[in-house]
């Protein structure tokens, strides 16, 4: 019965094809119009046939993403959950979920390059068929690339139909960690051979592939190495990163918070992405969907549950912000100065107004909605503060990445509505300033800092962009800081501190430990009591500080909450997330020790 089962969901994987989007580049045919046998006659349906690669395999990872990758890594607070306190478990539906969207992606792509060797017709070029199976080769690497950063040694797939017919498809045994980096490698040579340098807006061409070798190269650097990295990745990781911020022509965008915005969902900057996309006919899978985990509660038309999670108050203070809770509505830095401008744009605080959200409201200060003054854009003071009377956030702050705004606001960016709670704004999993910071780092190698001219190049102009000075030596540290505060609520801190872990594991997991992954006692309780319309001691909530003669200070204590490990550290095994229950079950041999496998016998 098993056998069965899987059999069907991998036919059903192979099948998922045919979902449409409202994109020219997204476009696909009506599914009762052709067969397979038919279908691949020009160079159009060969490209349409890569299109669902662009959302929806991917959506059900996407929906745990962040969790990974900056819930983990101890960047984004949500209250309850077990990748905050590293605790995931296999029989977590998101666990199940995110490991399947990942197969389904692989088998996806599997199937994209069997078809076009089979059926591409005479009306196909050689140049369409090899850029239709470039992209997919792209996002198979990329699909691997996050599989063995989250679980370590996975098998290797590399054609359903060899799968199905040698019967093996429950029997196979996990690559061990430098084989699957080496499929990698292997795969992504061959989209860069496929590849052209120009492609359509918005898809990938060879210097997304290019970026995405560089980085791979400088994370399987340091695996199995004790203390250092391997000089020759590092210098593939240098050169192939060299390729895109020198020879691509590419460009950063010149302001940070636009890369965000949906106008500028296909910029330069953005190297690889999942191109979300509403439409009243779409299948929801194809809409990102995060806009309701991340805004507070009656931020937008649609639900929101954004009001339990936070910028973490580590994250705030690695950008020099500081919550110290002695007024909590003037105490979320009122006499702030951070001239960063990537902290505005990347979460929401106290004093921060927003001229690209609520476009068409007016602002306004209380429960009633009262008008007071009809500017356009959104304060988050005054909504943080007054409008619902609540707070939306334990740590003080929200996000603001992969937010839209209301409907009219996604009305301006996209000239569309929101399908329910589903926007179309673009989610970047790799940007150019990404690769900027990894030619810094390669070229900066096991050296102690660096004072190159083409690292300080590199690293300074991330900088600038964001309005800070720049600096005239760099340390591995500085950049370490760097890419966090760049990609903060991206889904990448996690695997900095994973590729960090594979050759100096002590210091990372020291890094893990030393983390302030509080919250506030109060603001939690204080959203929960509705009874509570203003901020004040009721029923001994907030837990206000003592002096040393016992009186209420006023300000609030920051806590462990009652789910972390207080005085109970990570460990090393927290690194590697644990295979679904449903998998292990299926094949007994993911329980295993990994094995060697032979990667000549496999071919593109």
């Amino acid at each position: 019965m098993k056998k069965i089962k899987f059999i069907k969901l991998l036919l059903l994987i192979i099948g998922m094809a045919n979902i449409s989007s409202c994109e020219d580049f997204l476009n696909r045919p009506d599914k009762g119009n052709y067969t397979l046998a038919k279908f691949y006659t020009n160079d159009e349906q060969c490209l349409q046939a890569v299109n669902p690669l662009y959302t929806v395999p991917w959506f059900d990872f996407f929906r745990g993403w962040l969790r990974v990758g900056d819930c983990q890594s101890g960047n984004y607070f949500i209250e309850d959950n077990g990748f905050w306190l590293l605790t995931p478990n296999d029989d977590m539906e998101e666990v199940k979920s995110m490991a399947a969207s990942l197969w389904a992606v692989n088998a996806r792509a599997n199937t994209i390059l069997e078809n076009i060797d089979l059926y591409a017709g005479s009306g196909t070029t050689e140049t369409g068929r090899h850029t239709a199976k470039g992209e997919a080769l792209v996002w198979k690497a990329m699909a691997y690339f996050f599989m063995v950063r989250i679980y370590g040694a996975v098998p290797i797939v590399h054609n359903n139909t060899e799968l199905m017919n040698t019967g093996e498809y429950n029997q196979l045994y996990r690559a061990k960690i430098e084989n699957v980096y080496d499929y990698i490698v292997m795969t992504l040579e061959q989209a860069i051979e496929w590849l052209p340098e120009d492609n359509a807006k918005g898809r990938l061409d060879k210097y997304s592939a290019y970026g995405l070798l560089s980085k791979v190269y400088l994370t399987k650097s340091g695996y199995g190495r004790n203390g250092d990295r391997n000089q020759d990745d590092l210098d593939k990781a240098k050169e192939y990163a060299q390729k895109v911020v020198r020879e691509s022509g590419r460009e950063l965008t010149a302001e940070y918070a636009d890369i965000f915005r949906g106008s500028h969902n296909t910029d330069d900057e953005s190297l690889i992405a999942w191109r979300w996309v509403t439409a009243a006919d779409n299948y929801w899978t194809a809409m990102n969907d995060l806009q309701c985990d991340l805004t507070p509660s009656g931020f937008s038309e649609a639900d929101s549950w954004g009001s339990w999670t936070g910028p973490s108050l580590d994250l705030q203070e690695a950008f020099g912000e500081k919550f110290d809770g002695s007024n909590p509505t003037g105490a979320l830095s009122p006499n702030r100065n951070n001239i960063d401008k990537r902290r505005k744009a990347t979460m929401m605080m106290y004093g921060d107004v927003y001229e690209y959200f609520w476009r068409n409201r007016p602002t306004k200060t209380n429960a009633s909605e009262q008008q007071v003054s009809f500017n356009q854009g959104f304060d988050f003071t005054k909504f943080y503060g007054n409008v619902l009377g609540t707070f939306h956030s334990s740590t003080g702050a929200n996000c603001v990445k992969h937010i839209v705004g209301n409907n009219a606001d996604h009305l301006g960016e996209f000239g569309v509505p929101m399908i329910g709670r589903g926007t179309s704004l673009a989610t970047h999993i790799l940007r150019l300033a990404d690769v900027y910071l990894v030619y810094a780092e390669a070229i900066l190698g096991n050296a102690a800092s660096t004072t190159d001219a083409e690292a300080l190049w590199a690293f300074n102009e991330v900088r600038k962009r964001a309005g800070i000075p720049e600096k005239s030596s760099i340390t591995w540290e500085d950049i370490f800081k760097e890419r966090r505060l760049e990609m903060a609520f991206e889904g990448d801190f996690w695997y900095d501190i994973v590729r960090w872990h594979y050759y100096k594991p002590d210091e990372a997991l020291a890094y893990l430990n030393g983390q302030n992954r509080k919250n506030y006692a109060g603001l939690d309780d204080y959203y929960r009591n509705e009874g509570w319309n203003s901020w004040g001691v009721t029923d001994g909530y907030p837990k206000n500080e003592k002096d040393d003669k016992g009186n209420d200070t006023g300000k609030v204590s920051p806590r462990i909450n009652e789910e972390t490990p207080d005085g109970k550290p990570f460990t090393h095994a927290k690194f590697t997330m644990p295979f679904p229950s449903t998998d292990l079950q299926m094949n007994p041999h993911l329980a295993e020790d990994p094995i060697d496998y032979d990667l000549s016998q496999y071919h593109y």
